[in-house]
């Protein structure tokens, strides 16, 4: 038996997100214009691993649907 406090959300897409941006850098192409980092995954991915918790600054594009 699954315990769900083990059962992490899944984070937010950050193709989908206001504040992702792609960066030059071939080191570190993904950053987040909020948290102020770029590395080799995704932010959200980064957020929910150091925090346990989906991204707090996720905000949808304009125009695109969840």
């Amino acid at each position: 038996m699954v315990s769900m406090e083990n059962i992490r959300p899944k984070p937010p897409n950050c193709l989908k997100c206001a504040h992702f941006k792609i960066t030059w850098d071939p080191d570190f192409p993904r950053a987040c214009e909020i948290f102020g980092f770029k590395g080799q995954s995704l932010p959200s991915q980064e957020v929910q691993r150091a925090t346990g918790l989906p991204c707090p600054a996720y905000r949808l594009k304009e125009g695109l649907k969840q």
